[in-house]
């Protein structure tokens, strides 16, 4: 195996030089410079990254301690927690995907398979593209107008989830679609040429062929989740109280207030200019954020081989 390694990389290479050999000097000092720029672009873009990483690790992690990570913050004992915080973080991520996603992906798979009308599609997507560009200080506004008003929800996880499910449900439905349009159309033909119904097709060959793109919208939408702040701010509120899941039960905790990390990260540095801890809230949420990626990945890579 390492043997044919090897020898595919100096083919690379003598391709690379082969391609450069018929072509005028100053085709090939443009092809030289392209390249270089491509790959300056390339190292850029890691060298940014590792620095933002390494950025804020340098500065979190001196103050990130299990006592920070497993409390909840209290005046009268003079202590800072940002447990309540990370609850809440992870139930808004659930409750938004167990919405979003089948919404997302029942429309993309309409849009794709089902619609005939192509009048009706083009101005569906069109819509979509828009709400995905629209800030999310809009949604916000229409979160607190439509649920916590209108509806009676107040400030709760379960309002600021709806408006997340809102704010997120353009990107799952595009990802899902063009990932859906790039399953070969004999997939399709030979499936209800074998005399599988239009459904059947849909669940046994054309899904299991575009898991990637709805992993990647759910990517997506679990990154704009956890990241969003505006909407948290209105809908959810800034309560870093501790809820009790044994006692109170999904449900109750869903309907009540609480602030998540992105909200809490504003606290500390917005409002107690305490950016020591807040650096400390920010390590967590890349953790978080990384980890639930990882799985989205895991999970993804499963059932493609199922």
């Amino acid at each position: 195996m390492t043997h044919t390694t090897a020898e595919t990389m100096p083919v690379a290479g003598k391709k690379t030089k082969a391609s450069l050999k018929g072509l005028s000097p100053r085709r090939r000092v443009y092809e030289v410079g392209m390249r270089a720029l491509i790959y300056a672009a390339a190292a850029l873009v890691v060298a940014l990254l590792l620095f933002l990483l390494g950025y804020i690790f340098y500065m979190g992690l001196p103050n990130l301690t299990w006592e920070f990570l497993t409390s909840e913050e209290s005046v009268l004992k003079g202590t800072e927690g940002i447990l309540p915080a990370i609850q809440n973080t992870l139930y808004v991520i659930v409750a938004t995907l167990v919405v979003v996603l089948p919404l997302g992906v029942g429309a993309a798979i309409y849009l794709t398979e089902y619609a005939t009308n192509r009048r009706l599609v083009t101005a569906i997507e069109f819509a979509t593209e828009t709400l995905a560009g629209i800030p999310s200080i809009l949604y916000a506004l229409v979160g607190v107008l439509v649920f916590c008003q209108a509806l009676g929800l107040g400030k709760t996880l379960i309002a600021g989830s709806f408006t997340l499910v809102i704010m997120t449900l353009p990107t799952i439905i595009r990802t899902t679609q063009e990932s859906l349009k790039t399953v070969p159309q004999s997939y399709r033909e030979g499936s209800l040429g074998l005399g599988a119904g239009k459904w059947h097709m849909i669940r046994t060959v054309v899904l299991p062929s575009s898991i990637d793109g709805i992993v990647t919208g759910c990517i997506l939408a679990i990154g704009r989740i956890v990241g969003e702040s505006a909407v948290l701010l209105y809908t959810v509120g800034m309560s870093m109280v501790l809820q009790d899941f044994f006692r109170d039960g999904i449900s109750s905790l869903l309907k009540s207030s609480g602030s998540t990390l992105t909200v809490a990260l504003y606290v500390y540095a917005k409002e107690r200019a305490d950016f020591d801890l807040a650096f400390s809230v920010a390590v967590v949420l890349m953790v978080i954020t990384l980890c639930i990626n990882l799985a989205a990945k895991l999970v993804g890579k499963r059932l493609r081989k199922k």
